[in-house]
């Protein structure tokens, strides 16, 4: 008589179905989440939505700005792992040895047409969400790491983290209404993010060998397109 009391109750393929399943529920409180953000910024559950899906396709969508003189051979590696995560790269095989800078749509473009429209629809907030601005992006540039075949990276979980906190410091002491709240919370965790991971690093890209340095892209991405959600939902 076998007297083993741990074992797997389970065939592969239903191992295989629950593990499925246990994915999809996963995903769908994620997104759950993240419309959830957007529509306590005022957007409609469908507006979210749509937003969420656009910024996601997005991520794959690079527009080349201008390319920059490598000043070390180009990686060619198709994998290269940052903070623990593990990002694809485009294999780019160039005699010219140069790095193409380029904006991601996903992660720069719609979320600063999004920080936008929120400044535009709450104009009073805009000198604090300025304040939030400068605080997250302090904090980036100083976790901000470059990371060879990549570009700059950051740890994910940081510019939401100061994003929140700087929101609640900063409406606390000039602007104590829920709108401001998450306006600044959005705002500053996006363009913080943006600012100080990417931008204020551009003049390292010649030095990491990067095929594609993406504003708002691999590396930055997670953190730009969560920030804000992850502030929202922290506020």
């Amino acid at each position: 008589m076998n007297h083993r009391m741990i074992y797997l109750p389970f065939g592969i393929l239903a191992i295989l179905l629950l593990a499925a399943v246990l994915w999809a529920t996963v995903a769908l409180l994620f997104f759950g989440l993240l419309t959830t953000a957007f529509a306590k910024m005022g957007f409609a559950w469908s507006d979210a939505l749509l937003l969420l899906a656009a910024s996601l396709i997005g991520a794959g969508i690079n527009l080349p700005l201008f390319t920059v003189r490598s000043k070390v051979p180009v990686v060619t590696e198709t994998f290269v792992r940052s903070f623990g995560l593990v990002y694809r790269m485009p294999v780019v095989k160039s005699v010219k040895n140069e790095t193409t800078v380029a904006v991601n749509v996903g992660g720069a473009l719609i979320p600063i047409f999004v920080s936008a429209y929120l400044l535009i629809s709450y104009p009073s907030v805009a000198a604090v969400a300025l304040a939030g601005i400068a605080v997250v992006a302090l904090v980036t540039h100083a976790v901000a790491r470059p990371i060879r075949g990549l570009g700059i990276a950051t740890p994910l979980f940081i510019p939401p983290l100061a994003a929140a906190l700087s929101a609640i410091l900063l409406t606390a002491a000039f602007c104590p209404i829920p709108e401001c709240r998450f306006v600044t919370a959005y705002v500053g965790g996006v363009l913080g993010t943006l600012i100080g991971a990417d931008i204020l690093n551009l003049h390292r890209i010649a030095d990491l060998g990067a095929p594609v340095a993406s504003i708002g892209g691999a590396g930055t991405f997670d953190g730009i397109f969560i920030t804000g959600a992850i502030a929202v939902l922290l506020v």
